[in-house]
């Protein structure tokens, strides 16, 4: 009499080269999931929970090493050799240094100090804006668009510890670009024009003891205010999967802000603008600066960071990525 095979598999046993459906055809992140689980015994043996399923470690790498992160800090430290190109060719001012008239833009070549001045006041209007939202913005819904945001879900990662890695590794990463910028321009024009100290349009110097100290705080202020931007990019990366959306639209929302903020019939409301304060920091420069605005500017900066933010934690811990 022929007997039925038996097969003694348990039930509740994984095979071990078992991959998910639709696995095959799509990128698995290999680094994050090696965090979470971690094969102990032999080939037959059943992975276990690690104790720090996706470390910190493993997101840094994973973002620092995307195309996005290299292009853009290439293009940061590319602008400042930029603007040294364009005024060996362009024609220099006559107005030389000094002066009631002379515009800022005509002193950059008169040191170090007046070089990254520039720079500072050409990027904070649109590069580190679009760094923010691009560091902040693409993170959630770029997993989303390789499909390997479900898995990730699915491996014993919180989604809370999720959005928490991706937004702390997006503003750690807006924070060194927001450094590095008048850090690289210092060095590029010390190279270039000669380490002269600061000297605003009016004739006015500022010492490298009183300069440095202010470009550090005026600096400081200039990446608060990138923080709504980069919460209102992170919103809209948990409610999408396209990531041209979240950097885009976040870049289309500053955009409207500012144009909005022209109009002299909003007043007082366009004051709670994010944008509003945005050019406050060159008053940590005056030789007699005034602190008032840069205080209202970090204040409403902080308060639409915050709810932006608690909007994107609600957002993604009510969606379903797993469908």
């Amino acid at each position: 009499m022929s007997q039925t095979p038996t097969n003694h598999t348990p039930a509740n046993h994984t095979p071990a080269n078992h991959t998910p459906m639709g696995a095959a055809d799509e990128p698995v992140p290999g680094e994050a999931l090696l965090d979470v689980i971690e094969p102990t015994g032999g080939a037959d043996a059943v992975p276990h929970q690690v104790r720090d399923p996706l470390s910190w470690r493993s997101e840094v790498r994973r973002q620092w090493g995307r195309r996005r992160t290299t292009w853009a800090f290439g293009l940061l430290l590319a602008l400042p050799l930029v603007l040294v190109g364009a005024f060996a060719f362009g024609e220099r001012s006559n107005n030389g240094r000094g002066g009631a008239s002379t515009r800022i833009f005509d002193l950059a070549q008169s040191g170090a100090a007046n070089f990254s001045l520039v720079l500072v006041f050409l990027a904070s209007e649109l590069l580190l804006v679009l760094l923010a939202a691009l560091f902040c913005g693409d993170a959630v819904p770029a997993e989303a668009s390789w499909s390997s945001l479900r898995y990730l879900l699915v491996a014993p990662v919180r989604r809370a510890r999720l959005l928490t890695s991706k937004l702390v590794v997006g503003i750690a990463s807006t924070l060194l670009a927001t450094v590095l910028l008048p850090a690289w321009g210092l060095l590029v024009g010390g190279i270039a024009y000669g380490w002269d100290p600061l000297t605003n349009p009016l004739g006015e110097n500022l010492s490298w003891a009183q300069f440095l100290p202010r470009l550090a705080l005026a600096m400081g202020y200039i990446f608060v205010t990138l923080l709504p931007i980069a919460a209102i990019a992170f919103w809209i990366g948990t409610r999408s999967d396209a990531p041209l959306a979240a950097v885009g639209g976040a870049v289309l929302v500053s955009i409207l802000l500012g144009i909005l903020d022209q109009l002299d019939a909003l007043d007082p409301y366009r004051n709670a603008f994010p944008g509003h304060y945005s050019r406050a920091w060159q008053d940590a420069l005056a030789v007699s600066p005034d602190w008032t605005d840069m205080l209202h500017g970090a204040l409403w900066a902080l308060v639409w960071a915050v709810a932006f933010t608690m909007l994107a934690y609600r957002r993604f811990r009510r969606s379903d990525i797993l469908s």
